[in-house]
């Protein structure tokens, strides 16, 4: 092999020497300061224009609710949506998100189309696009002498921003750029304080407390995260004073002057070994402070309470405490934080489930008056019931015994009626009706366990269905309520959720006895719940039905 001249050698490192200056770009001019605010990135995509299942060119695509090909006329034809949402850029943090779906009680059906705020779940999600060169990426400045200190304290510490200023969360900016509008909360957004948001610690990375977290409006939270904390240094952190959680007042609206105060509900204490005593005033401030070997008044837990108007302004603000003491020997605490929230001139309604339902928890239900929300029974239990059994089992004299539906509980229950020549037709059919059905038979059903009031559209209609044999007169004998529900989400963690719910009546021709006879019929009611989901994967096994049937002579329940 030939040797390698000096010249070839020269050849190849030129390349690895840096330009002359004469070559070098001109570095850009620094932008004026307006021009270096942080500004949320534009969306590159219009979402209402954006269809992915429009498949055919120029024709309707089957249920494609999006499909701009399709008329009014083919839209009452579809039996679901199959592309529901569509949005942009899921790296986000708030992005618009178009909502398709379909009216089925419009006559004829028709679609349904929204245009909403999407919030991004994530921590990890892009806010707000500060990178001076936005998309594109320049070579790194090289350190020097000149230089280093400066770049040190730009990128020096744990987090960094691209801009040298670092920038911090302008409370402007969380709010829509209509200076004109009135603004009110919306969901998700972080509710503010004079000075910041509410903050709401919990872990992050770790299991160690991060105050940065703020509250979102209308979301309820529930968090755990541990702090460290000493008796010598527990006077001084603020964190676990009662003080930081209480004394800086709630806006009512974004960007106004009208504050609320966040007054103390209840504060509860609690001794070293785990007694909890609740004060009988909460008037007084407890501040943490040294007490021999001890340091008592130490937030322990924190639940805030807020209620709010239908036009989303914020009217109380509640915290309720629970303040523990600590000794010598303590290096650090677990404290525990929850945010709830309710609307004014409403009772919260019971869960049955977070989100998916619980079997055993009753099936949430409602009625839903023309141009509002659902409205519910606040006790759960009296929601959605069927026919309870008697010991007697006389079905006239059994009259308002109800049980609640439990979800995942397949029941049969019912009475025996004794017919005479006497008895009407019409008055006993109608008798025997509101006997199976009730006096208040809901209308909707909740297809998840924590399915709000007002999210109309995630509420199944009940589905009524009538057996008979067209005779003259007829009288119902029987009431069965089938609940189709699905396995919803991941297979590691599947949520349970109603699809569909019918109510079918079935009667039989009412006879009129001779004088002096009669017989007796028996009167019956159901409920069955069956799975539709399709076959999960090998080695799922899905949760079995609970079969109870309730005698005539026994009382419910009896499993």
């Amino acid at each position: 092999m030939a040797a390698l001249r000096p010249e070839s050698l020269l050849i190849l490192l030129l390349p690895l020497l840096p330009p002359p200056a004469s070559a070098e770009p001109a570095s850009p001019p620094e932008p004026p300061a307006a021009a270096r605010v942080p500004h949320r990135p534009a969306p590159l995509t219009d979402v209402a224009k954006l269809c992915v299942c429009d498949l055919l060119v120029a024709q309707c695509d089957v249920n494609c609710c999006c499909d701009p090909d399709c008329s009014a006329a083919e839209f009452s034809l579809f039996t679901t949506c199959s592309v529901p949402i569509v949005t942009g850029d899921s790296r986000l943090c708030s992005q618009k998100a178009a909502i398709y779906s379909l009216n089925v009680e419009a006559n004829p059906p028709e679609r349904i189309f929204k245009l909403i705020d999407h919030i991004n779940p994530s921590i990890f999600c892009i806010h707000t696009a500060n990178y001076k060169q936005a998309l594109s990426f320049i070579s790194p400045e090289t350190p020097t002498s000149e230089n280093f200190d400066q770049l040190l304290k730009q990128f020096g510490s744990a987090t960094f921003s691209t801009e040298f200023e670092s920038w911090s969360i302008n409370p402007d900016s969380q709010i829509s750029s209509d200076a004109n509008g009135t603004y009110r909360y919306k969901y998700g957004v972080p509710i503010q304080t004079v000075d910041a948001f509410v903050r709401l610690p919990s872990p992050v990375v770790s299991s160690w407390c991060s105050d940065a977290n703020p509250a979102g409006f209308l979301v309820n939270q529930a968090t755990k995260c541990s702090r460290l904390v000493s008796v010598e240094t527990c006077s001084t952190i603020q964190a676990v004073s009662m003080l930081f959680y209480i004394n800086s007042s709630i806006l009512a609206v974004p960007k106004s002057s009208q504050m609320v105060n966040i007054t103390v509900q209840a504060i509860v204490v609690q001794s070293v070994n785990g007694i909890r005593t609740l004060l009988d005033s909460n008037e007084v401030l407890r501040l943490p402070a040294v007490l021999d070997e001890l340091c008592i008044n130490i937030v322990l837990g924190v639940s805030y309470h807020i209620t709010y108007t239908e036009a989303g302004e914020i009217t109380g603000a509640a915290a309720s405490f629970v303040l523990g003491a600590i000794t010598k020997e303590t290096l650090s605490i677990q404290q525990s934080f929850e945010i709830s929230f309710t609307q004014v001139n409403t009772k919260p309604a019971p869960l049955s489930g977070n989100p998916g339902y619980v079997v055993g928890l009753p099936v949430r239900a409602g009625f839903r008056p023309h141009g509002s929300g659902i409205i519910q029974n606040t006790d759960k239990y009296g929601q959605f019931t069927i026919l309870q059994s008697t010991s007697n089992q006389d079905c006239l004299a059994a009259a308002g015994a109800r049980t609640p539906v439990l979800f995942g509980y397949n029941m049969i229950s019912g009475c025996k009626l004794r017919i005479t020549a006497a008895m009407d037709c019409q008055l006993l059919a109608q008798t025997l009706l509101d006997l199976l059905k009730g006096q208040n038979f809901p209308e909707y059903v909740a297809s998840f366990g924590n399915s709000r009031a007002q999210d109309v559209l995630d509420w199944v209609p009940i589905t009524h269905l009538h057996v008979s044999d067209q005779s003259s007169c007829q009288i119902p004998v029987s009431l069965e309520i089938e609940v189709q529900w699905t396995k919803y989400g991941s297979l590691v963690n599947p949520q349970a959720r109603i699809v569909n719910v019918t109510a079918t009546v079935t009667t039989t021709t009412f006879n009129q006895l001779p004088s002096g006879r009669e017989r007796t019929v028996p009167i019956m009611s159901s409920v069955v719940f069956t799975d539709i989901s399709s076959p999960a994967e090998p080695g799922y096994k899905a949760r079995p039905t609970i079969n109870v049937k309730l005698p005539f002579d026994f009382f419910f329940p009896f499993v």
